[in-house]
């Protein structure tokens, strides 16, 4: 499918592929497998058009470093953050947890080294947040140590490790973060026998965000390698720290700038943004909760071949195929027509701000009506325009568009959305360092202020995902019919991507029915097995009494 100039560049940008130019040359950096044949070759044919493109365009003002004598102002998303912080001070909504399972021999001072050296680089991790003048600012410590906490559980039994591993790991993201007086990063290291750990991060999300839990754990990884070796640290200085980026975006996103930003929003989302109707099928609530409920969805290989294959032929990246057909999954649960999903965005679109640990991810908010009847590969132009649409205009922070709009608030809830999609890159299973293998270790991360999140990952196996809900709002049933609804759905699309929209709801609601069938149906035969059991024992026990 043939691409202006513009959409080229903003499809691969939604893909995290940057670009860089030095003179005549262009220096493409893109995630491992992203550029399939067809765009490496459009890449080739295209450079001269992308270099022009590229230098003609208006240049944001570069990030420089900023006075640290001086009151060091927060970013938008900051501001939102501390003011909640403020509002909910016992809340653990915003914590960030993450694990990391060691194997092998461990070098203890290496790996306390290598998480100081991080906190020594980056800045946003020794900072807090004071109120001078009735407002918040950012406070940086110029130096702290952090000192590893061990709890050694070699001695529970194997078959109990990893209950207590989770158990603690859960104690641990749950306990309270101080913004006035930090650290906003926790470690724990937990010793589960002479070559097994576990080790425990916890984050402020105030400070940190998706990308810099990546980013932290391969700077540890380099760290920790060169430190083993009795190396210096192999990192590079950074150029420029978080507390820069906020004071330039507090200076740039002003003026037209931020006219042009908000004019655009306005226009797409408009003044009554549509609610999804979700009460449907809400058990009786009188308080929600952070108390959640997930459950998880595993495609084959087979199919999700078949949906990028379907993107491909139509122009749309694997995150605008896979919310297309969430979008009529939404629609055919709540009866709408005017879907309004969140999404999160990494929204660090400058080279400075790639390798600094903060708080840059913002929040997008993608409409797209389902008006007419279009066929589903129509459909997914809608979508594909949309999404185009949101990343070119993704600056401006999601807390001034908030406050634009002006809509009205629950504190239960996100402001302007209530469902969100989120589609991962496939997570690093496992690093070997230095005698040393990491891998990743799941944990429970709280759905936050949606209603229900829908989060997939692209792995090597196939498209797998977590269908994450409040526990206070949905049933189980009702989101295991979701799952399987949006399944058929995809297996649906993939063999006749023009069907109609309507034509594809008959479609689910036969499936719906037929799953529920089936469910009953085992319902039933658990029930009589049960049944048999209990007849068994008192026949049993009627016999020993004639006895």
């Amino acid at each position: 499918m043939s691409r202006s100039i513009d959409e080229l560049l903003l499809y691969l940008d939604s893909l995290n592929v940057k670009f860089r130019v030095d003179g005549d040359r262009l220096y493409c950096n893109a995630p491992q497998g992203v550029l399939s044949p067809d765009l490496s070759t459009q890449l080739r044919e295209r450079k001269q058009e992308i270099l022009k493109h590229l230098t003609s365009s208006v240049n944001l003002q570069p990030i420089v470093p900023v006075p640290r004598n001086t009151n060091l102002p927060l970013s938008f998303a900051q501001q939102r953050l501390w003011f909640l912080n403020q509002l909910e001070p016992n809340s653990t909504t915003y914590n960030l947890p993450f694990a990391v399972r060691l194997t092998g021999t461990l070098n203890m001072p290496a790996l306390e080294q290598s998480l100081n050296e991080i906190v020594q680089r980056h800045e946003t991790l020794r900072t807090t947040f004071a109120l001078v003048n009735g407002q918040p600012i950012q406070v940086i410590t110029p130096t702290l140590t952090l000192k590893l906490s061990v709890v050694d559980l070699q001695e529970y039994p194997i078959t109990k490790q990893e209950a207590e591993v989770l158990r603690l790991a859960v104690q641990e993201s749950q306990l309270l973060f101080n913004l006035a007086q930090g650290p906003l990063l926790r470690t724990t290291l937990l010793h589960l026998s002479e070559k097994q750990y576990v080790l425990l991060f916890t984050m402020h999300h105030i400070v940190s965000d998706g990308w810099s839990i990546g980013l932290l754990i391969k700077e540890v990884t380099a760290l920790y390698e060169a430190f083993c070796k009795g190396q210096p640290s192999p990192l590079s200085e950074l150029p420029i720290q978080y507390a820069d980026f906020a004071a330039w975006q507090q200076n740039w996103l002003q003026g037209e700038v931020l006219n042009t930003l908000l004019t655009y929003w306005k226009k797409q989302l408009g003044d009554n943004l549509p609610v999804l109707q979700l009460s449907k099928n809400y058990r009786s609530s009188e308080v929600k909760t952070s108390q959640e409920e997930r459950q998880s969805l595993i495609l084959s290989k087979t199919l999700s071949q078949a949906i990028k294959k379907l993107g491909d032929s139509v122009g749309t990246t694997l995150f605008m195929t896979l919310l297309g057909a969430f979008k009529v999954l939404l629609s055919w649960y709540t009866g709408d027509k005017d879907i309004v999903v969140g999404t999160d965005i990494a929204n660090r679109n400058m080279i400075e701000v790639e390798n600094l640990i903060g708080f840059f991810v913002n929040q997008l908010v993608l409409r797209t009506d389902l008006f007419g009847n279009p066929g589903f590969s129509d459909f997914l132009q809608r979508v594909r325009k949309v999404c185009l649409e949101a990343y070119a205009h993704q600056d401006l922070p999601f807390e001034k568009l908030v406050s634009a709009l002006n809509p009205k608030r629950d504190f239960n809830q996100t402001p302007l959305f209530q469902v969100k999609f989120i589609l991962q890159n496939a997570p690093i299973h496992s690093l070997e360092v230095s005698n040393l293998t990491l891998a990743s270790l799941d944990l429970e991360n709280p759905v936050g202020r949606v209603d229900l999140l829908l989060e997939l990952t692209d792995t090597e196996q196939g498209i797998v995902g977590l269908l994450k809900y409040s526990k206070d709002l949905f049933d189980t049933s009702s989101m295991a019919r979701l799952l399987n609804a949006f399944e058929t759905i995809l297996s649906q699309i993939v063999v006749e991507p023009a069907i109609n929209l309507n034509q594809l709801e008959k479609i689910v609601i036969i499936s719906d029915k037929e799953y529920q069938l089936s469910e009953e149906r085992k319902r039933k035969e658990k029930y009589q097995q049960k049944l048999s059991i209990i007849k068994r024992k008192v026949i049993g026990i009627s016999t020993e009494v004639e006895k």
